[in-house]
């Protein structure tokens, strides 16, 4: 397609002439109609405009919704569904998938508990927990890379095996008497205001916008989801990008299973349950493309904070919470339906 692109040019080396009598203004008007379609072709800002517009929506419907208190709830409820949708944007920018996410979470989060509650001792708990993630993560990574075994069977397998994980090593039973200083990760609020969770995204996001705009990797994961064989061939160590990518995918499964497990005041085996579907929903909502080379990491913040909008609007407007997961399946639809119409365009 390059060759064919660069045989245009060298057939018409002339660029276009313009049309005679133009004026000044009639060429800036074309321009500015361009530039309002191609910022409103964003599908990151068009999701924005729509999360402004359901806010509006909800709080005339409830006078409940557009409150302070409701909005650092929104907030609070978004934080695990954005910490491990923050590891999926760098999977499905590289052209994967991690279907293993809400099984990591649940193991990381029953390995930390049993660790707490045995020594009493904080920072192993968080190191285990968050070790823990980045292990299984690490597996994922390596299943794919050494073994060659494609990103869906992988992380479907392990979807399996840490669910089995949790449940083995926590019996089936709820781990209780987590210490103070755990729950103030989950409950806690700076300045008797803001959620220590919400805290805590910010820095992630903070953290995953730089790496992903203005470092080396960054430019690799894009690199891998556009053309994994052509990184390859410009001297990309494809494998280990992969393989730090899904063991960054799994430590924030972790992360996130630590501000869960404090918010909750404990540990649940069967935690994590369908969290795969919110967070692949949430960075697709954000305009990442299925196929790779396309996200971006802010959008992927918006997708999340869409997806806690719809589940918690629906419960202040008193819907029935069975039918959250059918409108949240009808949006991931609309979200890659609007994703492939663009691409027709």
């Amino acid at each position: 397609m390059d060759q064919l692109g660069m045989s245009n040019k060298q057939a018409n080396p002339l660029p276009p002439q313009e049309p005679a009598g133009g004026s000044g203004s009639a060429a800036v008007a074309p321009a500015g109609r361009t530039g309002v379609r191609a910022l409103l072709g964003n599908q990151g800002i068009t999701m924005f405009l729509i999360l402004i517009l359901m806010w509006l929506v909800l709080a005339f419907l409830s006078p409940y919704f557009f409150t302070v208190d409701n909005i650092f709830e929104i907030t609070l409820q978004t934080a695990v569904v954005a910490l491990i949708a923050a590891g999926s944007t760098l999977v499905i920018i590289s052209g994967g998938i991690d279907l293993s996410v809400g099984s990591v979470f649940a193991a990381s989060a029953v390995v930390g508990g049993t660790v707490l509650t045995s020594t009493g001792n904080l920072w192993l708990a968080l190191a285990t927990t968050l070790g823990m993630g980045a292990l299984l993560g690490l597996t994922n990574g390596l299943l794919i890379t050494r073994i060659r075994v494609p990103p869906f069977i992988a992380t479907l397998g392990m979807m399996g095996i840490a669910r089995g994980l949790a449940l083995i090593i926590s019996k089936g039973i709820p781990i209780y008497g987590l210490d103070e200083r755990f729950r103030w990760i989950g409950q806690g609020k700076v300045f008797d205001v803001i959620p220590v969770p919400t805290l805590i995204v910010i820095a992630v996001y903070a953290i995953f916008f730089v790496m992903m705009n203005y470092t080396r990797f960054g430019r690799f994961v894009y690199s891998i989801g556009s053309n994994a064989e052509a990184a390859r061939l410009s001297g990309i160590h494809v494998s280990l990008v992969i393989v730090g990518i899904y063991t960054i995918a799994g430590l924030m499964s972790g992360l996130a299973s630590i501000v869960e497990a404090g918010r909750l005041a404990t540990v649940q085996p069967a935690g994590g349950n369908g969290y795969e579907l919110l967070a692949i929903g949430a960075v697709l909502i954000g305009g990442a493309s299925t196929f790779g080379g396309e996200g971006s990491i802010l959008a992927t913040l918006i997708g999340a904070l869409l997806v806690t909008t719809i589940r918690n609007g629906l419960n202040i407007l008193g819907v029935n919470a069975f039918w959250q997961y059918v409108v949240n399946g009808i949006v991931i639809i609309a979200a890659v339906a609007i994703d492939q119409y663009r691409r027709r365009r």
